[in-house]
């Protein structure tokens, strides 16, 4: 996949790099890949990653007053290597392949070789007399200039409506997504939007139940043998062993509980799961809408 964005900056103080890379991640956020920091012997063979540099779709400069002097004054630095592959494919890009960032360089100087060329620029100079800091607007002027998208926004998208789009996506893949209705333990507590997603698996491999429910009434559930079980049957009080189940097991599809009674389950490895109901929510709506769902701990008896 193409590079997006390469960046070229001068390693001025450690403060300075990490701004640059606090930059970086807030464009890597958005979905852009980024070339940075790479650590190279500019004195050994650099074809390839020149080449690298070059191919990427746009190259963004962050000029703060170190990098022009190193550009201007200091030929073997990385700085005005950089500068120079830059400069011997300029005139074969387009337009928008070049920008520039101008930081703690209040006067937006460039590099000698590049004030002909008055490439596009993005001012993140923030004069603290007048704090005026750069921000989000800044951030995204230049996210839309890496996307080709143009600079007026009367027609655009806010990112904060983009946002919501994507949490309601995200939300929506989470609700379909049978990882999201698993736990691999082999004892533990659920609580189950039961319309959400068919089943709600529990254990792993040979140990694996999973438990089908719905709602008989606003005090009842049902769990079903549908989903690879083999039996369900309903735990009698009197029982002293739940594992004796030659009195009590069924035949029947589904077995109806209340709060507080329990259900055995088997599996096709002859595995045996214990389930009790600990809570039944029917569906509330109105203002104060909520989900219907039942509330289950189990422990699959995986030593017998």
């Amino acid at each position: 996949m193409k590079t997006d964005l390469f960046i070229s900056y001068a390693w001025t103080s450690a403060e300075h790099c990490k701004w640059v890379h606090l930059f970086a991640s807030h464009l890597h956020m958005a979905g852009f890949i980024i070339k940075i920091d790479e650590r190279v012997d500019y004195g050994s063979s650099l074809s390839g990653f020149m080449r690298e540099m070059t191919d990427c779709a746009h190259v963004l400069m962050i000029v703060d007053s170190n990098y022009v002097e190193r550009a201007n004054n200091n030929p073997l630095s990385g700085v005005a290597i950089e500068n120079r592959w830059i400069s011997d494919v300029l005139e074969t890009k387009p337009e928008t392949w070049l920008s520039v960032m101008f930081v703690d360089n209040p006067c937006c100087k460039l590099p000698v070789w590049l004030t002909p060329h008055n490439p596009k620029g993005f001012d993140f100079n923030y004069p603290e007399d007048k704090m005026a800091y750069p921000g989000a607007n800044q951030i995204e002027a230049i996210w839309r200039w890496i996307a080709g998208l143009p600079a007026d926004k009367s027609n655009a998208v806010s990112i904060a409506t983009l946002r919501e789009r994507c949490a309601r996506l995200e939300h929506a893949d989470t609700l379909l997504d049978p990882a999201s209705y698993t736990n691999p333990a082999l004892k533990g507590r659920v609580t189950f939007n039961y319309r959400d997603h068919i089943f709600y698996s529990v254990g792993y491999g040979d140990h694996k139940f999973d438990i089908m429910f719905d709602q008989a009434n606003s005090a009842v559930v049902r769990i079903y043998k549908d989903y690879g079980l083999k039996a369900v049957w309903k735990l009698q009080v009197a029982n002293p062993d739940p594992l004796d189940f030659k009195a009590v097991m069924r035949s029947t599809r589904t077995v109806s509980l209340i709060v507080g009674q329990k259900a055995m389950l088997l599996n096709n490895s002859g595995i045996l799961c214990e389930v009790t109901i600990e809570e039944i929510q029917p569906e509330v709506e109105g203002e104060n809408y909520v989900k219907e769902h039942v509330k289950f701990s189990y422990e699959i008896h995986h030593d017998k």
